[in-house]
């Protein structure tokens, strides 16, 4: 419980300097077919029930994965201006 506590203040802290810059309702439902509340409860911790909850291994890896693709995305949009 703890440790799920701790992974999620990292992703926190990791996403400290764009967690405000980006609409993640549309990443959740994009990347991971799920509704807006889902993942800001996954990066707040806790379950959607109240309980502690985070990201599994694999939805971090699909996490990472999302934010390149991202990434990608804007900078071919910035290149085309």
């Amino acid at each position: 419980m703890e440790t799920t506590v701790k992974k999620n203040q990292n992703i926190k802290f990791a996403l400290h300097d764009i967690i405000l810059d980006v609409t993640w309702s549309k990443i959740s439902k994009r990347y991971f077919g799920k509704s807006s509340s889902w993942i800001y409860n996954k990066l707040n911790g806790i379950d959607g029930n109240g309980g502690d909850g985070g990201f599994t291994d694999e939805e971090r890896e699909l996490l990472r994965g999302a934010l390149v693709d991202f990434a990608d995305r804007l900078r071919v949009a910035a290149d085309k201006i």
